[in-house]
């Protein structure tokens, strides 16, 4: 069994209420699988998770109040090649376990939400019906993160199909999402369901040498 990503922790901390210390500085940890790192940004510190030297990444000085994502800062990351994805707001919840009420899917393989979870993420699976598409897989750090795409956006429909999802999720297990901030519909649809801001963060795929 592979060792626990040190990220993981500060995921699980935070989603049971337990951030690091707000002093405005940044812990370095190594770098995610399968290449990809990442910057997170909780209350008033900062998590880097990155190949690079540590004082690299202090010469950068990507504090706990924001600096950690700053776009200059995450390009540095990433290297003049390398990819950087939009800064998501970190969400949690906790499944509700009891009967699973949605399918799974296999005829969504080629849907663009299923293609770049399968590009970021492990074990990804697909569930949902006519209301829309849900994604479960193992993301940053191995956490359980959770995305919808739904077909028919409103009236409550994907306030309802995450109500669904969490039923695929043990009882009480954290579920974490990442929703773009300027995704309006989609944010107040996981906060109307329960899930709890933590965060930040934006995923790294650098283009340097190793």
């Amino acid at each position: 069994m592979s060792e626990q990503h040190p990220l993981l922790d500060y995921f699980l901390n935070a989603a049971d209420g337990r951030f690091p210390e707000a002093d405005g500085g940044a812990t370095v940890v190594p770098a995610l699988p399968d290449g990809l790192e990442c910057s997170v940004a909780f209350t008033g510190h900062a998590v880097v998770a990155t190949a690079l030297p540590y004082r690299e990444i202090e010469a950068h000085r990507p504090d706990g109040y924001g600096a950690c994502l700053a776009p200059g800062f995450l390009c540095h990351l990433a290297g003049p090649q390398g990819w950087v994805g939009v800064t998501d707001v970190t969400l949690v919840a906790r499944g509700t376990g009891g009967p699973p009420r949605l399918p799974e899917r296999a005829d969504a393989d080629r849907h663009p939400r299923v293609r770049f979870a399968r590009e970021t993420r492990g074990a990804v699976r697909v569930h949902g019906d006519a209301r829309g598409l849900v994604t479960l897989a193992h993301g940053l750090a191995g956490r359980l993160e959770l995305g919808i795409e739904a077909t028919r956006p409103g009236q409550g429909t994907g306030a309802a199909l995450l109500r669904d999802a969490l039923t695929l999720i043990p009882a009480g297990h954290p579920i974490f999402a990442a929703i773009a901030p300027g995704n309006a519909r989609s944010l107040r649809s996981f906060l109307t369901t329960g899930f709890t801001p933590i965060g930040s963060e934006a995923l790294i795929r650098p283009a340097r040498p190793r």
